[in-house]
């Protein structure tokens, strides 16, 4: 990954959030957007589809998001719910991608201090909506009744402003257990910017080829997300077996900048056969692991871009069976690994229980 895949000018992007902050956005009324738009210094025709015009930036126009078949379940009077405002047009290889999303968040937080949340959505977005193929990260600055958002748009990072409520209003009701309901992970620390916040409950994958599938839409993206939000990733899963006592760790699941997993296969699993390696065919797992005998079976995924993501997901699905995992349901991602830095997180889109 090279340093220079984006050059942002000095301050430009904390200027841009501070400014979008303290814009009056007038409870998201068509007029209170006019006025927002008109605080901003740009021009808007007033037509609900156009984007505001005027804003001298180079990697495109505003957009707003009016609410419409899929926002208006979760609105309460707004007649729009989001102000989208494109920063960079990078390479679109998730490398250079992720790296102008991190240094996009470097200069929001420069201007309003650490985010209050943190995640990545995977493939459900708010309201319904799809992300950028090489990932979803975010981040966000909670406020009332405003919030704003650093999110990775389909062609680069977007500065993004919404009304608090309905975002959170639409996160909330897809609590409702179904599989797939919420994907990616959710983080928030523990301030006061985050009072009054409510988690929806999770969902669980109900059999192994449902699993396998979660695995690799959550996989695959992941060490550019990782990237991308600066943050590392250690889980360690572990499995209930009939005849055990307790459940013993199965993985070890790391990813930074590129995803490791080490695997405990029980007696009498042939982990090579399944497809694991040794510290010696991996040794970029070493950086991880010193030890070439803890864990004895590795998988190096490799870095953004890189994942193979079905056959990683395979490979730990095949393990967990032949280790005597009866189910899902039986695979268990440790707590430990929900804290992740100075955020509390959880992995809905894994579809696994935590404890």
């Amino acid at each position: 990954m090279t340093e220079d895949a984006v050059r942002y000018h000095e301050g430009e992007v904390a200027r841009l959030a501070r400014r979008l902050l303290d814009a009056p956005t007038g409870g998201w009324s068509r007029q209170g957007v006019q006025a927002l738009v008109a605080a901003l210094g740009w021009t808007w025709s007033g037509a609900a589809d156009a984007a505001p015009t005027g804003t001298d930036l180079p990697s495109g126009s505003a957009r707003l998001r009016p609410v419409g078949r899929f926002e208006k379940d979760f609105t309460s009077g707004e007649d729009y719910v989001e102000l989208a405002v494109p920063l960079a047009l990078p390479a679109p290889d998730p490398a250079a991608q992720a790296l102008a999303f991190r240094q996009a968040a470097e200069q929001v937080a420069d201007a309003l201090g650490e985010a209050s949340i943190m995640g990545v959505y995977g493939g459900l977005g708010p309201y319904y909506d799809g992300g950028a193929r090489w990932g979803t990260p975010y981040r966000r600055w909670r406020g009332d009744p405003d919030t704003l958002e650093l999110r990775a748009g389909r062609a680069g990072p977007e500065l993004v402003l919404l009304p608090t409520e309905p975002v959170e209003n639409w996160f909330w009701r897809q609590g409702h257990g179904e599989p797939g309901a919420i994907t990616g992970f959710f983080g928030h620390r523990r301030v006061a910017a985050n009072g009054g916040l409510g988690l929806p409950g999770g969902w669980y994958a109900r059999d192994w080829e449902q699993l396998t599938d979660v695995l690799a839409d959550f996989l695959g993206s992941l060490p550019a997300e990782t990237t991308a939000l600066d943050v590392g990733l250690a889980l360690n899963v572990y499995g209930r077996v009939p005849g055990e006592n307790g459940a013993p760790m199965l993985f070890d699941l790391v990813c930074r900048d590129r995803l490791v997993i080490g695997s405990f296969p029980p007696a009498g699993v042939d982990a090579h056969a399944l497809g694991w390696g040794s510290a010696e065919e991996h040794p970029g797992t070493r950086a991880w692991w010193p030890s070439d005998a803890e864990p004895p079976a590795r998988h190096d995924a490799g870095g953004p871009g890189e994942v193979a993501a079905r056959a990683t997901a395979e490979l730990l699905v095949a393990t967990a069976r032949a280790a005597g995992v009866p189910g899902p349901e039986d695979l268990i991602i440790g707590g430990e690994g929900e804290r992740v830095g100075a955020f509390d997180v959880k992995f809905y889109g894994l579809g696994l229980h935590s404890g």
